[in-house]
Formats: C-alpha cells, sequence, structure tokens
C-alpha cells in the first residue's frame, strides 16, 4: 500500500504542476509576456547587429519553450478528456448528474482510470440487472398465455 501510495506522490506533483502551469500560460498576461519578450528581442537586434547569437537566443529560447508546452499541453488535454469521459458515462448510466462527479478532471490519471473501471462496473450491473429483470417479463408474459 505504501509503494502505491508513494508512486501516485510524484504523478499527483507533475499533474498539480502541469495544471497551474497551463492555467497561467492560457492567460493574457503571459500573451503579454511572450509579446514583451519578442518586442525587445526584436528593439536589441540592431544593438547586436542582429548577430547569430542574436539569432540563437530567440530561436533557443522559442524551441524551449514550445517543447515543454508540448508536454503540459498534453497532459492536461489527456485529463481533460478523461474527466469528460467519465463524467459522460455517468450520465449514460444514471440519466442524471452526481455532484460528486463535478472537478473530478483536476484528479490524477490513475484516480480517473479507477473513476472509470468503477462506473464501467455499475453499469455492466445495472445493464444485467435489467436484461434479468426482462428475462422475467418475458416468462411470465410467455405463462400468462400458456395458462
Amino acid at each position: 500500500m505504501r509503494h502505491q501510495q508513494s508512486e501516485r506522490h510524484p504523478r499527483r506533483l507533475f499533474a498539480s504542476i502541469a495544471n497551474k502551469a497551463s492555467q497561467a500560460a492560457g492567460r493574457a498576461s503571459a500573451f503579454v509576456l511572450a509579446c514583451a519578450v519578442i518586442m525587445i528581442w526584436a528593439v536589441t537586434g540592431p544593438l547586436f547587429r542582429f548577430s547569430d547569437t542574436w539569432q540563437l537566443v530567440i530561436n533557443t529560447g522559442t524551441t524551449i519553450v514550445t517543447f515543454l508546452m508540448v508536454f503540459l499541453i498534453q497532459n492536461s488535454q489527456n485529463r481533460d478528456s478523461a474527466a469528460i469521459q467519465v463524467k459522460l458515462d455517468e450520465l449514460i448510466r444514471t440519466g442524471s448528474v452526481q455532484n460528486s462527479f463535478v472537478g473530478i478532471e483536476h484528479l490524477s490519471a490513475d484516480e480517473l482510470e479507477e473513476l472509470r473501471a468503477r462506473c464501467e462496473e455499475r453499469a455492466k450491473a445495472v445493464a444485467a440487472e435489467r436484461r434479468g429483470a426482462a428475462r422475467g417479463r418475458a416468462r411470465r408474459s410467455q405463462d400468462d398465455t400458456d395458462g
């Protein structure tokens, strides 16, 4: 049990950091900051005589930021997609919303997978129960016509 918790901690930490970073990157202030960096870089071009080093600074910086953002965006997208799927599954299963499903997009991928598996198990149990009830009604109907 302790091993499982220690395994989840880094994932939960990464999910938390990725969630906060992607939220920060999506703000208007982040866009303004990025524009300011580009403007400062462009304005300093004549100062550095548009050298190869001057160009390398912006190319390296944007490449690093882009590389890291791909992972943050993908992590957020995976969790959001999984959370939406679980919510839809629950709506389909019950026909009504349970408040406990609000905000599940903040759970780790493992926690979402566990929740999804539990929803699938409940859906299978309900389907089996309905099949059994339908068979019972069919037998009673058959008995009524035979009798």
